[in-house]
C-alpha cells in the first residue's frame, strides 16, 4: 500500500495519476482542491515503485495521452470513491483538520487562502505579524494559540513585567518543533516589541476575584486601556484591535478613544465566547456534539447577555424542539453565570482555556479572511434599533476589521431583549469615558 501525499499534488503540474491500492490523505485531496491539480486514476499500474503516483509535467513524454484519463470529481462529494481507486487514511492520525501540521502542509491549507497571488506561499514574508498584550494566563494561552496555527510570521508578547513575556515566549519557541510550528515567538516588556503588528488582543489588566463584578474592574482597567492603547497608536498604527480585558463594553470603548482607531478595527471579543459555552452545555444534555450546536450570544459579556432562541440549532434542529423550556431556560442562565462559575471553582484566578481560544479564533477568521459570522463587541450604529454603543453583535469579520453587522431574524421578544441590553449597557460606557 502507498499514500499519495500533499507533496504529491504540490509537485503535480494540471493532475495526478494514481495507480489501484493507492491512498489518498484528506490533506492531498483538500489541497488538491485548492491548487486545481486534477486527480486521475488508473487500472494499471501508475509508473512508479510500489504503485505510487507518477505526475508527468507539462509538455513531458505520455502527458498528452494520459490527459483522457477519467478524472475523480474532487468537489463533488458524491464521487464514488472505492478501494480500487481511492481510499481514506485507515486512521485519522494521519491528518485531523485543524491539529497544527508541519510548516509546509499548514503553509499549503491557510496561508494560500490569504498571501497575495503573486508571493511565494507561505514565505515569511507574506505572513502578518500579531501582538499579545498581557502574559497571564490568557494572554499567555492566546499568543500559544496562534503560534500554533502557523499562520503568522511572529508573535510578540509584552508584559510590565521583567521577563515574564520573554521567558514564556522562549518557552513556547522550545516546542515549536513538537508541536510543528515556524511562527517565532518573542517577548518583552518594551512595548516597541508590537510594531509593525497587523493584529493585537489585549488581556492586560486586574482580573476578576471570587466575589467581583466586571464593574468592580472599571476604574482599574481604564486606566491600563488608556497606557495600552497609547502604545498601540504609537508602535502599531494600523493594527486591528481585540479586547478581551473586563469589564468589555467598557474596555473596547475606552480602548477605541485611547488609540483613536476606527470602531471597525477595535472590537471586543465576548460573544464568541459566551456562544461556545453555550453550545458547551447544550452539548451536555446529549442532543447533539458542540460543534454541531449553532448559536449567537448577543448585547452584553454579564447579565444583559441575549441568547437568541429562535437562531439556536443542534444538528440542524432548533434547540427549543429537542431541549425542554425549563431546562433551556437554565442553560442560558448558566451560560450567562460561567465566568463567574469557573472563578468561583478555582478560588484564585479565572477562566482562560476558553477565552484564549475564544480570541485566537476571532484574529485566524480575519487573518484568513475567512468571511464567518461571529458575535463580537461591536459599536452599534444603530443597528437592530439600538442605542449607539458598544454591545455585542453578529458581524463578519474581515482582514481589516469588522466589514458589516448581521442583520438576524430575531422575534420581537429577543429584540426588546437586545434594545433593553443596549440602554443599560450606555450608562455604563458613558461612566467609564468619563473616567
Amino acid at each position: 500500500m502507498s499514500f499519495i501525499t500533499a507533496d504529491d499534488v504540490r509537485n503535480a503540474d494540471d493532475f495526478l495519476l494514481v495507480g489501484p491500492g493507492a491512498r489518498l490523505t484528506p490533506l492531498a485531496r483538500d489541497l488538491a482542491n485548492e491548487l486545481g491539480v486534477e486527480i486521475r486514476h488508473v487500472n494499471g499500474p501508475a509508473g512508479g515503485a510500489g504503485n505510487r503516483a507518477r505526475v508527468p509535467g507539462r509538455g513531458q513524454p505520455g502527458a498528452e495521452a494520459l490527459a483522457s484519463v477519467p478524472a475523480v470529481a474532487l468537489d463533488d462529494p458524491s464521487a464514488p470513491i472505492s478501494s480500487s481507486n481511492l481510499a481514506l487514511p485507515p486512521s485519522g492520525a494521519m491528518y485531523r483538520r485543524g491539529t497544527p501540521l508541519a510548516a509546509g502542509i499548514d503553509r499549503g491549507r491557510d496561508v494560500l487562502r490569504s498571501s497575495p497571488p503573486a508571493a511565494t506561499a507561505g514565505s515569511s514574508a507574506d505572513r502578518v505579524k500579531v501582538g499579545v498584550v498581557g502574559a497571564g494566563h490568557v494572554g499567555a494561552m492566546t499568543a500559544l494559540r496562534l503560534a500554533e496555527c502557523n499562520l503568522f510570521r511572529q508573535v510578540a508578547m509584552v508584559d510590565v513585567t521583567p521577563g515574564l513575556a520573554a521567558g514564556l515566549a522562549l518557552d513556547m519557541w522550545h516546542g515549536s518543533g513538537l508541536c510543528r510550528f515556524d511562527t517565532r515567538v518573542v517577548g518583552d516588556e518594551d512595548p516597541t516589541v508590537l510594531s509593525d503588528c497587523r493584529y493585537i488582543v489585549v488581556t492586560a489588566g486586574s482580573p476578576r476575584k471570587p466575589g467581583m463584578t466586571r464593574t468592580d474592574l472599571t476604574d482599574v482597567n481604564a486606566a491600563v486601556m488608556r497606557s495600552v492603547g497609547s502604545s498601540i497608536a504609537q508602535h502599531a498604527p494600523d493594527a486591528v484591535v481585540v479586547v478581551v480585558t473586563n469589564p468589555l463594553e467598557e474596555m473596547t470603548h475606552v480602548m477605541q478613544n485611547a488609540t483613536g482607531f476606527p470602531s471597525e478595527r477595535v472590537i471586543g471579543m465576548a460573544g464568541v465566547l459566551d456562544s461556545a459555552r453555550f453550545r458547551a452545555l447544550v452539548g451536555l444534555t446529549g442532543v447533539a456534539a458542540p460543534s454541531r450546536v449553532h448559536a449567537y450570544a448577543m448585547g452584553s459579556h454579564g447579565p444583559e447577555m441575549v441568547i437568541p432562541l429562535s437562531q439556536a440549532t443542534a444538528n440542524g434542529r432548533p434547540v427549543s424542539e429537542l431541549i425542554e423550556p425549563t431546562t433551556l431556560a437554565a442553560i442560558v442562565e448558566r451560560t450567562r453565570d460561567s465566568g463567574a462559575e469557573v472563578v468561583g471553582l478555582l478560588k484564585t484566578g479565572s477562566a482562560y482555556f476558553a477565552p484564549a481560544e475564544s480570541a485566537a479564533s476571532m484574529v485566524r477568521a480575519m487573518a484568513r479572511d475567512s468571511n464567518d459570522v461571529l458575535t463580537a463587541c461591536v459599536r452599534s450604529g444603530g443597528a437592530y434599533g439600538l442605542v449607539d454603543t458598544r454591545v455585542g453583535l453578529p458581524v463578519r469579520l474581515r482582514p481589516d476589521g469588522v466589514d458589516e453587522i448581521v442583520t438576524l431574524d430575531l422575534e420581537p421578544g429577543e429584540i426588546e431583549a437586545l434594545q433593553a441590553a443596549a440602554e443599560r449597557i450606555a450608562v455604563r460606557v458613558a461612566a467609564a469615558a468619563e473616567g
